[in-house]
C-alpha cells in the first residue's frame, strides 16, 4: 500500500477490514485453501510456520519425519516465499490475516489433529485471529492441549543494542540497512513475548544464543548430496573467488568487494559477484569456485556457508569465538571456516594463494562438518528431545 492509504486502512476497525478484504477475495474467486493435515497414524504431529526462511521450516519437518514417529507439515505465506523454497502448504498473507473462515478451519484442524506447533520468528500462525495477538493465539492452542514452541531465525530475535555491544562489525552501527532503533523496538517485544510464553525455544544459528541463552541450538539443514562434487580446488593460477551480495549491508559487501576487485585487477584472483541465480543452480556455481566470501558483519554463519562447506569449497567469514565454541561442542570438530574480518580479508586471500595445500585440507573438512551438524540428524535429535517428546 501507499503510505497514506496504509495509514487510512489502519484506522478501519479489524472486523471491517476482514469483511472488506474477504469480500474482495470472494469477488475475485479466491477460496481459502483447506488447512494442511498430518498423518494421524503417527504419535507426534507437528505444524511449523509461517515463514520458512531459507526453506528451513520444510527441512526441519522432513528431518523429524525420518524418525518414523512424526508427521510434520510446514506452511508459509506465499508472499514470504519469493525464492520458492519447498514448502508443504502455501497461503496468501491476505487470506491468513483477514479470512475468519480460514482462521476457524486452521484452529479446528490444529486442535483435533496436531500435537505440536512450532512458531517461526514470532509470526502468528493463526494469521489475524485476535488481531494477531500471539499470547491469545498460543493460549488458545494450549487450551486444546497443543504443545507450542518458538524458533528464532535471525533479526527477529537479534537485539541491535546487544549485537552492537558484542560485535564491532555489527551492521546495526549505522542505519544504512534499516533503522536500528526501529528494529530494537520490534525485537525487544519479541524477546518479551518469548519470556512471557515460557515455551520450548530454539534458535537456528548459534550466535542467537546471545539473545536467547536458554534456547536450544537447532541448526540449519542442507542436503549434502545436492552440493557434493569432485571438482579440483585451488589449481588455477588465479583462484576464483565468488560472493553473493544478497544483502550487501548485512554481508559486508560494501567493505570487502572493493578489496576483492583490487586483487582481481592485480591479477591475484578472479572475483565474481553473483546475482539472480536460482538456488537450484548454485551447486554448479560453487563447484566452479575456489573461495566463497560469505558474511562479515554478523559474527555467525548460516545456510549459505553450510552449502559452501558441503561443496568442499573454502568459506571465508567472520565467526565469533562464542559461535565456534557452541558448534565445536556439538559437532565434535572445529568449524572449518578460517576466521576472516573486513580488516584481514586481503591478508587471508593472499595466504590462500601462497599456502594452497593448507587450505585444501581446511576445505576438505567441510563436508564432514556438515554431515555432523547440518544434514538434519542433529536438528531432528534436538527437536525430538526438547520438543516433540514433551507434551503440554
Amino acid at each position: 500500500m501507499q503510505p497514506a492509504v496504509e495509514r487510512a486502512w489502519k484506522l478501519v476497525p479489524k472486523p471491517v477490514q476482514d469483511a472488506i478484504a474477504s469480500g474482495v477475495d470472494r469477488a475475485r474467486g479466491v477460496t481459502p485453501p483447506p488447512p494442511p493435515r498430518p498423518d494421524m497414524s503417527k504419535p507426534h504431529r507437528m505444524l511449523v510456520g509461517p515463514v520458512n526462511y531459507a526453506g528451513q521450516g520444510y527441512r526441519w519437518s522432513r528431518a523429524v519425519e525420518e524418525t518414523g514417529e512424526v508427521s510434520a507439515r510446514n506452511f508459509v505465506h506465499t508472499e514470504n516465499n519469493v525464492l520458492q523454497y519447498d514448502a508443504d502448504y502455501h497461503v496468501a498473507w491476505r487470506t491468513a490475516e483477514h479470512s475468519r473462515a480460514w482462521q476457524k478451519d486452521m484452529i479446528d484442524v490444529i486442535a483435533s489433529e496436531y500435537t505440536h506447533v512450532l512458531i517461526e520468528a514470532c509470526f502468528p500462525v493463526l494469521g489475524g485471529l485476535y488481531k494477531g495477538d500471539m499470547r491469545r493465539q498460543v493460549a488458545l492452542m494450549q487450551d486444546a492441549d497443543i504443545t507450542v514452541g518458538i524458533v528464532g531465525h535471525g533479526t527477529d530475535v537479534r537485539l541491535p543494542s546487544t549485537h552492537k555491544a558484542h560485535e564491532p562489525w555489527s551492521f546495526f552501527h549505522n542505519d544504512v540497512w534499516v533503522s536500528a532503533d526501529l528494529v530494537e523496538t520490534v525485537v525487544a517485544e519479541n524477546l518479551e513475548l518469548i519470556a512471557d510464553l515460557d515455551v520450548p525455544t530454539f534458535v537456528s544459528t548459534a550466535g542467537l544464543l546471545i539473545d536467547l541463552p536458554k534456547a536450544h541450538f537447532l541448526g540449519v539443514i542442507v542436503d549434502p548430496a545436492k552440493w557434493a562434487n569432485d571438482e579440483p580446488l585451488l589449481e588455477r593460477d588465479r583462484i576464483k573467488v565468488v560472493h553473493a551480495p544478497t544483502n550487501p549491508n548485512v554481508k559486508g559487501t560494501l567493505e570487502v568487494a572493493p578489496i576483492a576487485r583490487r586483487l582481481h585487477d592485480e591479477g591475484l584472483i578472479e572475483y565474481v559477484e553473483l546475482s539472480g541465480i536460482p538456488n537450484h543452480e548454485m551447486p554448479r556455481v560453487f563447484a566452479d569456485a575456489d573461495v566463497v566470501l560469505d558474511q562479515f558483519r554478523i559474527g555467525d554463519y548460516g545456510v549459505g556457508a553450510c552449502e559452501t562447506m558441503a561443496s568442499g569449497r573454502i568459506v571465508l567469514a567472520h565467526v565469533t569465538d562464542q559461535v565456534r565454541g557452541v558448534v565445536e561442542q556439538n559437532a565434535g570438530m572445529a568449524l572449518p571456516i578460517p576466521e576472516t574480518t573486513i580488516d584481514t580479508v586481503e591478508e587471508v586471500l593472499r595466504d590462500i594463494v601462497a599456502r594452497r595445500d593448507h587450505y585444501r585440507a581446511v576445505a576438505a573438512q567441510g563436508p564432514e562438518f556438515v554431515r555432523r551438524l547440518h544434514n538434519g540428524d542433529f536438528s531432528s535429535a534436538v527437536l525430538m528431545e526438547h520438543f516433540l517428546m514433551v507434551r503440554a
